[in-house]
């Protein structure tokens, strides 16, 4: 890991917050080195080294990101993660976690978690995952995208083809807006991990054929084309 260079601030700086994160590692190292680093970049950080004290502070309060830690005693990681979206669908969650095995990855994914990070890693590419992840939640948008028929709600994250608003879940609702985008081209496989889930997944991984099912599943079986050997094309009218 590259430790982040400390930024001095005279007191009566006037820099905004850039987000409240909540930082949840058994490893004091750890929480040391990301807690000091992200506050150098003016994030407000609370921080928790075991899962209960995480989860209650997670429930208990309000945090605009969430990094979580999978292997911990008392409480893992998942079990966690799972506990709190069952109360907070909504919260971002990324994963900073020794494990990086594709399992793990899409296990935490599917979940409902934002993003997945293995360690070791560089603070520089933390922080760069940590202010997209920020900056879908404050940057102004239109409130709908369509694309022939299809319309999406980028405010209430759901999908109408005409017959009534369908709800998405976090990953549903990005895989499709990526699609959206993109309407009538193949968008490959790769590009779709990347840019959905933020960052390169193992090539061989299902991760995007399982979200397409589940979009299929809920908009039609005849929307959203596979494109062998090549990646995925939503076919509108």
């Amino acid at each position: 890991m590259e430790v982040p260079s400390a930024t001095v601030e005279s007191p009566g700086s006037t820099r905004e917050r850039a987000g409240r994160i909540l930082l949840v590692d058994d490893e004091r190292r750890i929480l040391n080195f990301v807690s000091r680093g992200l506050r150098s970049e003016g994030f407000e950080v609370e921080v928790a080294s075991d899962g209960p004290t995480g989860l209650e502070l997670a429930l208990s309060d309000h945090f605009d990101l969430v990094i979580l830690d999978l292997l911990m005693p008392e409480l893992d990681g998942r079990s966690l993660l799972q506990r709190l979206l069952e109360r907070k669908p909504n919260q971002a969650v990324i994963v900073l976690s020794a494990l990086a095995d594709s399992a793990s990855k899409v296990s935490v994914l599917e979940l409902g978690a934002e993003d997945y990070l293995s360690k070791p890693f560089s603070f520089e590419e933390l922080l760069a995952r940590v202010r997209a992840r920020l900056r879908r939640v404050t940057r102004p948008a239109p409130v709908t995208v369509a694309a022939g028929r299809l319309r999406l709600d980028l405010v209430g994250r759901t999908a109408d083809l005409g017959s009534g608003p369908i709800s998405l879940a976090e990953r549903e609702f990005l895989l499709l807006r990526e699609l959206m985008r993109n309407a009538g081209r193949t968008v490959a496989k790769e590009r779709l991990l990347g840019s959905v889930w933020g960052f390169h997944f193992d090539p061989e991984t299902n991760v995007v054929d399982v979200y397409v099912r589940r979009l299929r599943a809920k908009l039609g079986a005849d929307l959203i084309q596979t494109v062998r050997g090549e990646g995925y094309r939503l076919d509108v009218d």
